[in-house]
């Protein structure tokens, strides 16, 4: 019981109260770039999520061989190469068998490469000292919070659209005032996790 309670915590913590995006701000490149339109925000956020889950899942026996021989200081270009592989294999599925998502998402894809939330998630895994069950939990908690934040942000943005925005504030600068509106909104979250789970 312990466990699971454990477990959902983690899980439910990486989605609302330390969400990737909002509150620890890794991630914002596909955050922003991509979110314009729902579809392509929620194949992004899959694509990433299914990076984060294999990314955790392949790197975490690799890092206790580094630990093994004292070879931590290798992890994080050994990650790096890591998720670019799994990148690239998520690049060539899309592209077989989903062009028109792989067409939409465009040059992003190839950025979950580089999208520091990936690396992050693997890396803060590894500082928690959580076992292989809890980064796995994180991860797919992680990339759900990733989702949850994108899927929010694109209906934001798809509204706005519609919207008499005044010309000084077209662009760039009401994209970043409605992700801070949106990233105060999962203020509202915070100790509720510690508060049932405590």
């Amino acid at each position: 019981m312990e466990l699971t309670k454990g477990l959902i915590a983690i899980l439910l913590t990486a989605i609302l109260t330390q969400n990737f995006v909002l509150s620890k701000f890794l991630g914002i490149c596909p955050f922003l770039g991509v979110s314009k339109k729902l579809n392509t925000a929620v194949g992004m956020s899959a694509a990433v999520i299914f990076v984060m889950a294999l990314a955790t899942a392949v790197t975490y026996p690799i890092n206790l061989f580094l630990e093994s021989k004292e070879l931590g200081y290798l992890q994080t270009i050994v990650f790096i190469l890591v998720i670019a592989a799994l990148v690239q294999l998520v690049e060539i599925i899309l592209k077989k068998y989903i062009p028109a998502l792989y067409s939409a998402l465009g040059i992003y894809l190839p950025l979950i490469t580089t999208n520091c939330a990936v690396l992050g998630v693997v890396i803060l895994n590894v500082d928690n000292g959580y076992n292989f069950g809890q980064s796995m939990f994180n991860s797919v908690g992680a990339g759900l919070g990733f989702m949850l934040a994108m899927v929010m942000f694109a209906g934001v943005r798809e509204r706005m659209e519609s919207c008499d925005i005044p010309k000084f504030m077209r662009g760039l600068p009401i994209t970043l005032v409605a992700a801070s509106l949106v990233s105060v909104s999962f203020l509202g979250f915070t100790g509720i996790v510690e508060h049932i789970f405590g």
